[in-house]
């Protein structure tokens, strides 16, 4: 009998409608509940020669075809360590041993006739041939005593992009890597889902390309490589969560000493950099940190470190027009000359954009102020008392086209701020431990305190070749404005010349690169921490760090204290670590600092 489905439909339809009053809660529930399978199959698929299209995504999958004679150990790991999606799938076929045996011998009597048949020609040596035959006696060899078995390899790499074009580009990647190893891969083109079939945890060989390989090469192909970030000298950041290797490494031993941490509020930002700072002054390395939530002042207690408190009522003073220190090898003309350009970009900063008009104005008015105390480019003016900011209202005054610079002066001269910033300079950086607290300070003071502290660090470093790390904390205060921006842009791009690692932090991260002179600060940095992001500002990292996909779930999910750490060519997942005391030292809960406090008042 004929089994015709129309016949099947015409019964079913005749069949009487159930209503879903008739029908109880749980049968309802199993009819209409959402599958596992429903929840991960894509929405459709579409199937090509050399690539599959899903909904967003494309695949292809190409497959080793030949081998060279020698495979190094690893030599799978740049494909693994690439920070793209890329899926590997490797299946052993165990052969039988006494067939092998059989198939080499025929072989290597065919080897043997052929080098008898040229000898008897009269050819030379072959040697082609001879180390042929050499190869498979030896293999012969250790098949015989169980020293070694065969198998049949099939490797398939399965790459997955947004578009056709990126998934070309990757493939050529791939396809370079692997040929500068003399592996030859090919697409698997008409086999594309059978390929794709092969890739899933399903165990199902779908293509079953065959190349025979005995046990000392199959052994290279060992997936389970990871980055590691451990050498031999440095300090201990934190545990690698891929592998559970510990990271250990030398800031200053990658290409530059910089860094930058990204992360939201909460996420342990601050308490990795002091994990840091604690362990780097045990490596011989001075630490000066511009500090604008008194978050490092429990640290500098803990070390006996300076403490400077930078504000308008404070005694602690830093004048921007103190020039006493220059380089050991830094002409002085030519360091006269910088510190004019600093001045003018600090002026900048606290009242806003000069004209050019302006700008020239403001420099003639600047190197009077200077000479006014005896201080020219061509005099010796080391030693001697700089001006203040008010010498430099003074003779703005007296200039044409000066008075409405000088009148925006005023408050920091005579007006509201003129306890702040119209001062001698009484701080002394003679410690291994350094901060400046900017806390007390109005929001509007703040990016002129950051770009004064820093002016006076970098002169100081200027001046004596010294290990160094320079944290500048919430340096999206100072990124507000272009002129410091750039000024913190310009130190990070000198560091290395003079021995320092600059440590950008911020948790505004938007803000942070909305500034043109954001993602060059990050490219200068090769020492990059990006900790627990809010959803809002994921893109704006994905765009400035070209992070995959599975990169941007992780870094949403990671819990306080991780994060994805990128230094130099090495991506990896990492916690931090502390021991008891240094956890005690640099915690930032509230209710932890509330215990210990407790704990002094009852031994005090």
């Amino acid at each position: 009998m004929i089994d015709i489905p129309f016949f099947k439909k015409k019964e079913q339809a005749s069949q009487p409608i159930v209503s879903l009053s008739q029908v109880s809660g749980e049968e309802l529930y199993e009819k209409t509940a959402a599958t596992l399978r429903d929840l991960i199959t894509p929405t459709g698929m579409g199937i090509t020669p050399s690539f599959l299209q899903f909904s967003d995504r494309v695949a292809r999958t190409i497959f080793i075809a030949a081998y060279p004679k020698f495979l190094d150990v690893g030599w799978l790991s740049p494909i693994i360590n690439m920070n793209e999606s890329v899926n590997v799938s490797m299946f052993f076929h165990p052969m039988d041993t006494q067939k092998v045996l059989q198939n080499l011998r025929k072989k290597a009597t065919q080897l043997e006739a052929q080098v008898m048949a040229e000898q008897e020609k009269g050819l030379i040596r072959n040697p082609l041939l001879e180390t042929a035959l050499q190869d498979i006696e030896t293999l012969r060899d250790s098949l015989t005593r169980g020293e070694d078995k065969m198998f049949y390899v099939n490797c398939y790499i399965t790459i997955v992009a947004p578009d056709e074009a990126t998934l070309d580009k990757l493939e050529g990647q791939i396809t370079g890597i692997l040929g500068q190893k003399m592996i030859e891969t090919k697409q698997a083109v008409f086999q594309q889902f059978e390929a794709y079939e092969s890739h899933m945890p399903i165990g199902r060989d779908g293509l079953d390309t065959r190349t025979p390989i005995n046990t000392g090469p199959a052994s290279t192909f060992f997936p389970f490589i990871s980055s590691d970030l451990m050498t031999g000298k440095g300090i201990f950041y934190g545990v690698n969560l891929q592998n559970n290797s510990p990271v250990i490494f030398d800031r200053f031993s990658l290409e530059n000493a910089n860094g930058v941490i990204f992360a939201k509020s909460g996420a342990g930002k601050s308490y990795t950099t002091k994990l840091e700072i604690i362990r780097s002054l045990m490596y011989k390395t001075d630490v000066i940190i511009i500090d604008p939530e008194n978050e490092y002042k429990h640290l500098a207690d803990a070390f006996q470190g300076s403490f400077f408190r930078i504000a308008i009522d404070s005694p602690d003073h830093l004048n921007p027009f103190d020039i006493t220190t220059i380089g050991e090898d830094e002409n002085p003309v030519s360091a006269f000359r910088q510190h004019i350009l600093d001045i003018i970009g600090l002026i900048k900063v606290m009242i806003g954009v000069l004209t050019p008009e302006e700008e020239a104005v403001l420099d003639q008015a600047i190197k009077e102020t200077y000479a006014s105390r005896d201080i020219t480019p061509d005099t010796p003016f080391l030693g001697k008392e700089p001006p203040l900011m008010e010498d430099l209202e003074t003779v703005l005054l007296t200039m044409e086209g000066g008075k409405s610079i000088a009148e925006k002066l005023y408050k920091y001269t005579k007006g509201t701020f003129a306890g702040f910033i119209n001062q001698a300079t009484t701080v002394n950086v003679q410690n291994r431990l350094t901060v400046f607290s900017i806390r007390d300070l109005d929001e509007e003071l703040r990016p002129v305190a950051m770009y004064i502290i820093l002016n006076h660090i970098w002169n100081l470093i200027r001046k004596e070749l010294k290990r160094r790390i320079l944290i500048v904390d919430e340096a999206w205060w100072l990124m507000k404005n272009n002129d410091g921006a750039n000024f913190l842009l310009s130190v990070a791009k000198r560091a290395r010349k003079y021995y320092l690692g600059v440590s950008t932090i911020t948790q505004d991260i938007d803000d942070f690169l909305r500034s043109p002179y954001g993602k060059p600060i990050i490219t200068n940095s090769s020492m990059q921490f990006l900790m627990k992001q809010s959803p809002s500002a994921i893109e704006s990292l994905v765009q400035a760090f070209g992070l995959t996909p599975a990169e941007k779930e992780v870094l949403i999910n990671l819990s306080v204290g991780e994060g994805l750490l990128f230094a130099g060519h090495k991506h990896l997942i990492m916690k931090i670590v502390p021991s008891y005391t240094e956890d005690q030292i640099i915690t930032t809960d509230p209710s932890q600092l509330l215990k210990i406090q407790q704990a002094k008042e009852q031994h005090a």
